[in-house]
């Protein structure tokens, strides 16, 4: 232990001459030091507050005492691997199994979400026997080689989309652009014109087919029939659709509910399998429901759900849930599966105490309380602020997307970035997503209450209004010297 802490400035030096510099700091031209925290808390080594907005990893609350206690007391006892019988493994696994469908029984543990999409893959790959995955575009799901590869978010700066994934794009504009594109390329080698298995994600906000499509639904998946169709004629063969349940980096997205139903059709079809990732949205946040691709309906049911993030509330712990026919198929193998701390003692000890946090606090229901009641103030500066193209999103995971105009809906990025660094200034910590960085993401400790609610959009408001009067003041000034 260091007698003194160091100075925020010491700390930075240190930092940049020592850690890597693509792993990123939030404000990276002013950054926060954090020390501690509670609840939806943050505090600065001066003891300043922050309000912390985008935390979903803290998600029953940064420092809860109860998830503390949990890791504290079996730390005392035992902490070793799962080759060994041990009772909180299989007590965490029959409380995850009653928050699922029955047929998502089979449990694997793990220590990030990278590593449980990974395995997801592999339990994809081995069960179909195929190879290629259908992803959504700007989706992001981890940081390993096999989850690069699939991550356009990831992969479009690195070296490129690999054959066998198909992404879903984004937007009319780059559907079209991708489109054209590859039509040109196909001429100019004089070789048959086929599909580059691009359609678009389902966001009928921003996306392909908007809010006055008479059936948005069955249009969007389609597009992902269409992609299976061009793949085939390829000789290719679909092993997944791997899609979180609400795309996050994608920009806060919330598909139009039957959509995973009828894009599973599709995919079942051609011998695939559907991955629901909920590393960022999963364990209540939604409010209505304990997991969000149960949004879509009661009838859906994903083949492989993922999770990570918020299921140990800051710990590391990962999980795989799947049936008992994927599970018995990567058994076939003869290859065992064997992580060396997933699963461990102290890692599920921590997983239950967040489920009964989640119970006990009523934190699904609070969830829909509280996003509910933040929805409908930032719908009121919708109708305030024309920088405000939408709201959206359910519980506490919501997306405020900020545009230039509202006919063509132009992300408005810098304004974006001005509002996150100003609110900063204010103590309120917030940050963007979204292709065009442009959309502020809500996904607060789930203890966030409707005070800390009404801070937030009044400091939005009145940010906007000084943003807008300065606009006013430049363009009148722009006038005048003409």
């Amino acid at each position: 232990m260091r007698p003194e802490p160091r100075s925020r400035d010491e700390t930075l030096a240190l930092r940049r001459r020592l850690v890597g510099s693509s792993c990123k700091l939030f404000f990276s031209n002013d950054p926060v030091k954090i020390v501690k925290a509670k609840g939806q808390y943050m505090y600065d080594e001066n003891g300043r507050q922050y309000l912390d907005c985008i935390n979903n990893v803290a998600h029953v609350g940064h420092c809860h005492p109860a998830i503390v206690k949990a890791a504290h007391e079996q730390s005392q006892l035992l902490n070793t691997n799962t080759r060994y019988l041990h009772d909180n493994l299989v007590d965490y696994a029959e409380r995850l199994s009653k928050t699922l469908p029955g047929k998502l029984c089979t449990f694997y543990f793990l220590n990030s979400g990278s590593e449980a999409n990974d395995l997801a893959l592999r339990l994809a790959r081995q069960y179909t026997k195929h190879e290629d995955v259908i992803v959504l575009d700007h989706a992001y799901h981890g940081h390993l080689t096999s989850l690069i590869d699939i991550s356009p978010y990831k992969f479009r700066n690195l070296g490129g989309q690999k054959e066998w994934v198909h992404v879903v794009c984004t937007s009319h504009y780059n559907y079209q652009l991708l489109v054209n594109l590859m039509k040109s390329i196909y001429n100019i080698l004089n070789i048959g014109y086929c599909s580059f298995a691009q359609a678009p994600v389902p966001d009928t906000y921003r996306g392909l087919y908007r809010e006055d499509h008479e059936d948005s639904v069955t249009a969007y998946a389609n597009e992902v029939k269409n992609i299976i169709e061009q793949a085939q004629k390829r000789g290719r063969k679909i092993a997944a659709f791997f899609a979180e349940s609400l795309p996050s980096v994608g920009g806060q997205i919330i598909p139009p509910a039957g959509y995973f139903q009828k894009a599973a059709e599709h995919v079942h079809k051609a011998g695939g399998i559907f991955i629901a990732d909920e590393i960022q949205v999963g364990f209540g946040r939604v409010g209505k429901h304990f997991w969000a691709f149960q949004l879509q309906g009661e009838d859906f049911v994903p083949d492989i759900v993922t999770m990570g993030k918020p299921i140990g509330n800051g710990h590391p712990i990962a999980c795989v849930a799947t049936t008992t026919e994927i599970a018995e198929a990567f058994t076939a193998t003869g290859v065992e599966y064997f992580n060396t701390f997933g699963g461990n003692p102290v890692s599920c000890a921590i997983g239950l105490a967040v489920l009964d946090v989640i119970e006990k606090e009523h934190l699904q229901a609070h969830a829909t309380e509280v996003g509910n009641f933040l929805m409908e103030l930032l719908k009121e500066q919708k109708m305030k602020h024309p920088i405000i193209g939408d709201v959206r999103g359910s519980g506490l995971f919501i997306g405020v997307d900020l545009i230039k105009d509202r006919a063509e809906r132009t992300p408005a990025t810098a304004e974006a970035e001005y509002l996150i660094t100003r609110l900063k200034e204010e103590y309120i910590l917030l940050s963007t997503d979204g292709p065009g960085r442009n959309v502020l993401k809500f996904k607060p400790p789930m203890c966030f209450s409707k005070e800390d609610a009404r801070f937030v959009v009044d400091t939005i408001d009145k940010l906007l209004t000084a943003m807008e009067k300065e606009d006013l003041n430049q363009q009148q000034t722009s006038t005048g010297a003409t």
